[in-house]
């Protein structure tokens, strides 16, 4: 593997750490105590072309690969790990599952809104009660005269009530057949599509989390993506590249913190010197290092296996896996390093701290991934 940034990868550093300088850290705890979700800088990212990374130029993306996709969500998120979450699902679930399964017709609709920021995008897989047992999902799509008509719930859903369309996944067949689901596009103003619960959560509050609510709602036959039973499939799939999302989102919050902890260990006197020449500090900083640059070497051989167009089950799993708890790991030890100040909202460690627990839970728990892993280790 190369481990130098190419060209493009050094530019896009650049461009993102100025973009977070001046449009993101000064707003972050207003958006977090507000849990407000900040469309307008959603927009101006679409601008700068990163809310269509990975879409193809002729739909209006950036066009660019896996690898370049890492290191945009881990610029951003190393600012707010909210808006690096917001950015992910929309980049990698919502636009990525019409770019990697939809028709011509499809892509040429819904990307170029998708990719240029004008269209705020959703993906609906997880119900309340089918978490991690996807394929017993409860939101049904029943076959009629001029479509489809869709009922049930979906939640835990980014964008769930800001979303300008969805990606949705309900069941056409039997309950726990895996071939029995099927995906949809689902425009906002479609009647019948609603939203329910915004959640109040812990981390991540500026990235909005919410129900989306399905009664009668009909969807046209040239939304449905692929053929039906199709979607769980498609899910997967989709699925593996959004781990990939979650380890560089992951990445960024581990970064971040161990930064903070970095800077503020060698300005922070006790004892007439600074507290990184402790080695009870100065072991915690090596460690969070060592971590996050393991990690890191993860992540980038999982999307280079992406962008190589092979298999990648198992290192997406495995890159999410260690690096979200790397990033609960760094993030608690950061803390630490502040003492008492960390535990305060005048420095950024405490939000790294909450931010850090999701990326852990969301699209795959920890246990799950090991699931997963332990699967593609035997087979």
């Amino acid at each position: 593997m190369d481990f130098q940034y190419t060209e493009t990868q050094q530019e896009l550093i650049r461009i993102i750490r100025e973009f977070g300088r001046t449009r993101i850290l000064p707003h972050i705890m207003e958006w977090d105590e507000a849990q407000h979700l900040p469309r307008e800088l959603l927009a101006s990212l679409g601008a700068l072309g990163l809310m269509g990374v990975l879409v193809p130029e002729k739909y209006g993306g950036s066009g660019l690969g896996y690898g370049d996709y890492v290191v945009v969500i881990r610029e951003i998120s190393k600012c707010c790990g909210a808006i690096g979450l917001s950015l992910a699902a929309h980049n990698s679930l919502c636009s990525g599952h019409i770019l990697q399964f939809g028709n011509e017709e499809q892509k040429m609709k819904w990307l170029p809104a998708l990719a240029t920021g004008k269209s705020l995008g959703a993906w609906g897989l997880t119900e309340a009660g089918t978490g991690s047992d996807a394929a017993n999902m409860t939101c049904v799509a029943t076959r009629k005269k001029e479509g489809w008509q869709l009922d049930g719930t979906k939640c835990w859903i980014t964008h769930g009530k800001s979303c300008d369309l969805a990606v949705v996944m309900a069941r056409t067949g039997e309950a726990g057949d895996s071939h029995g689901i099927s995906a949809f596009i689902v425009e906002r103003g479609n009647p019948g599509f609603g939203s329910g619960k915004k959640e109040n959560k812990l981390g991540m509050r500026a990235s909005e989390t919410a129900e989306m609510v399905f009664s009668g709602c009909m969807v046209p036959d040239e939304n449905l993506i692929g053929e039906p039973g199709q979607g769980f499939i498609q899910a997967l799939t989709v699925l593996d590249g959004g781990r990939i999302s979650i380890a560089a989102l992951s990445l960024g919050i581990a970064q971040g913190a161990y930064e903070a902890a970095l800077a503020y260990s060698s300005q922070r006197k006790q004892f007439g010197q600074p507290i990184s020449s402790f080695q009870g500090i100065a072991f915690k900083l090596a460690d969070m290092a060592t971590e996050i640059a393991a990690a890191e070497l993860l992540t980038f051989q999982a999307a280079s296996l992406r962008d190589r167009h092979q298999p990648a089950t198992r290192q997406a799993a495995m890159a999410k896996y260690y690096a979200s708890e790397v990033a609960v790991k760094v993030a608690t030890e950061a803390l630490q390093v502040f003492g008492g100040y960390g535990y305060t909202k005048d420095y950024p460690v405490e939000k790294y701290y909450r931010d850090a627990k999701l990326c852990t839970i969301g699209e795959g728990t920890s246990e799950i991934q090991k699931i997963v892993i332990a699967r593609e280790a035997l087979r």
